[in-house]
């Protein structure tokens, strides 16, 4: 995957709104520096017993990459030494006929509604290796992936036609590019080797192949970006039409490529100078993609007015059931979240997949790592999760699951979102939903949501 995740070393208590705007990227709560070791294991037969299965979201992590680019801290490691990727994925097979028996004995026949690979870079396997993926999806898990949306990650340097088609055969709806910017420089200064030349090819080369949805990400606040040069990749993508446009703001994490480059993790100067910097392309970026018939969807991301909706939304999995397969991958269930170890280290990295690869079958019918979902934390996960999203939540979707209404379960929280001008007041009682400047913020008004247990944790996660 070429998105950039969350700094976590900053995050704060959620004492007002008027904390930094870019506190974290909140894709998924609770993160992974969240998680610990589960003691002792539970079986997955047992996590999954009586969870509905009717209708799962399945992922695959694929932790290899071609490069690691200088803002990256995902968990994945550069290249892959003769034979690594083959054994990973007999371990991948492993895993999901693990998850699958696990999935059988709660007994109702699972069905997926959805699925994507991304990693990491999918498309850093080769296209045979890519079929295996999708036989391992297909006959091990039973996904239909040519009658469910499929979304897979790819970069320009692995976006070749042989592995397209493979994708494009086996019923991939959407596929994802890591460009971030077409300015040469500026990919030079955000430590990503490419050049735009190469860029336009790949681009060229998946519209080739069909894929119903293209999206593309692009990242605002390189060092040495302006408006102007910010405008030019915005109208470099759009002479594309994609279906999705994704916006990231850039960060700076520790054991980082940056954060090696900028030991005070800020690249542009003073913090408030920095931020103000990504505020201004974040909204310039915004306004030029509504004047040219997009619609926003979430902080990130930008569909074209009228384009299918096939599986490129912001995941907003309020309700659990998803099958991580992989050893970057989380698995959810109503009662637990649970993944692997977590590490943005190289040397860590190598050496948790190293363990994936080498582990039998019965070790996978266990979970290692996680965070059980008790107490409010479900109702923070919805709130949170809903209302990061452009369409905001229904109230009485909340209300329904849980019996009471958001204000009534965090009337501080939402009160301070209020008089700070980040919620929007035309609304009405029944659906709550961020302003313009609450959607700015997002980055700020997720990490608010955080429960004080989760936050301590987070605090206290030994990055490696």
């Amino acid at each position: 995957m070429n998105t950039p995740t969350p700094r976590t070393t900053t995050i704060k208590p959620a004492a007002t709104t008027g904390a930094r705007p870019y506190e974290s990227y909140v894709y998924a709560y609770p993160h992974k520096t969240a998680y610990r070791a589960l003691e002792p294991r539970p079986a997955l037969r047992d996590l999954w017993a009586g969870e509905p299965v009717g209708a799962l979201s399945l992922y695959a992590h694929i932790p290899f990459c071609e490069v690691r680019c200088g803002f990256c801290n995902l968990f994945t490691r550069i290249g892959a030494p003769e034979g690594l990727t083959t054994a990973y994925l007999d371990a991948l097979e492993r895993q999901a006929g693990a998850a699958r028996e696990a999935l059988e004995a709660s007994g109702g026949a699972p069905r997926f509604a959805a699925a994507a690979f991304g990693g990491g870079t999918p498309t850093f396997l080769t296209a045979a290796e890519l079929e295996r993926l999708c036989d391992i999806a297909e006959l091990r898990m039973g996904a239909d992936l040519r009658a469910i949306p499929l979304s897979v990650e790819a970069s320009p340097a692995t976006a070749t036609a042989d592995r397209l088609a493979v994708l494009a055969d086996r019923g991939t709806t959407r596929l994802s590019l890591g460009v971030q910017s077409f300015d040469d420089s500026e990919a030079r200064a955000a430590v990503r080797p490419q050049r735009r030349a190469e860029v336009e090819a790949a681009l060229s080369r998946i519209r080739d192949a069909r894929i119903p949805v293209l999206n593309i990400d692009l990242i605002y606040g390189i060092d040495g970006q302006t408006e102007r040069s910010w405008q030019r990749s915005l109208d470099a993508a759009l002479a594309w039409e994609p279906e999705e446009l994704y916006l990231y703001p850039l960060y700076v994490r520790p054991l980082t490529g940056l954060g090696r480059l900028h030991t005070n993790a800020d690249p542009a100067g003073a913090g408030a100078v920095w931020d103000e910097q990504r505020l201004h392309l974040y909204r310039f970026g915004r306004d030029h993609l509504l004047a040219q018939g997009y619609e926003q969807v979430s902080m990130r991301m930008f569909r074209r007015l009228g384009a299918p909706a096939t599986g490129g939304e912001d995941y907003a999995c309020q309700t659990d059931g998803m099958i991580g397969l992989g050893c970057g991958a989380r698995s959810y269930t109503s009662a637990l979240h649970y993944s692997f170890d977590y590490a943005v280290g190289m040397s860590e990295i190598r050496s948790i997949i190293d363990d994936y690869i080498a582990r039998p079958a019965r070790e996978f019918a266990f979970a290692d790592v996680g965070r059980w979902m008790d107490g409010d934390e479900p109702r923070r996960r919805h709130l949170l999760q809903s209302l990061l999203q452009a369409a905001g939540m229904p109230v009485a979707e909340y209300r329904a699951r849980f019996g009471t209404a958001p204000e009534q379960d965090f009337p501080v929280v939402l009160r301070r979102f209020a008089e700070a001008g980040r919620l929007d007041t035309t609304a009405g009682p029944e659906r709550l939903r961020l302003s313009a400047e609450g959607l700015a913020h997002s980055d700020a008004v997720g990490p608010a949501l955080f429960s004080d247990p989760v936050r301590a944790l987070m605090a206290g996660y030994d990055a490696k």
